[in-house]
């Protein structure tokens, strides 16, 4: 649990320190959030050699890292309605239907800006 009281550089320390945390438990727990992250390693070098431009660069890269986060809050939002219960909830469901929109409309936009800035 965060010291609420850590104020300052603490407090900034305390939030990296939970952030790490918080990549462990997805790359140990989420094996999406591990492709994903293996799509990165691959497709950043191929980004950098393909991309013609600074921005194109960045978009392509960018549409990657925007699908490991959108990732990493799909799982949060997967452990918090978890933790709540495992017997069957229609919003239970409801959260993670959306979460899981969230990913699939978030590697949509990769597709797109790939082929587009490829083509």
């Amino acid at each position: 649990m965060a010291n609420q009281n850590a104020k300052g550089i603490k407090r900034l320390i305390n939030a990296c320190i939970f952030s790490v945390a918080g990549f462990k438990a997805t790359w140990t727990h989420e094996e999406a959030f591990r492709q994903e992250v293996i799509i990165f390693v691959v497709s950043t070098p191929i980004a950098l050699w393909l991309g013609e431009t600074t921005v194109e660069k960045l978009l392509l890269i960018g549409s990657v890292v925007l699908l490991m986060l959108v990732e990493l809050l799909n799982s949060a939002v997967e452990a918090v309605v978890d933790r709540v219960g495992f017997e069957h909830h229609e919003l239970s469901g409801r959260a993670k239907d959306i979460g899981s929109a969230a990913v699939m409309m978030s590697l949509a936009w990769v597709a797109v800006t790939w082929t587009l800035i490829l083509i």
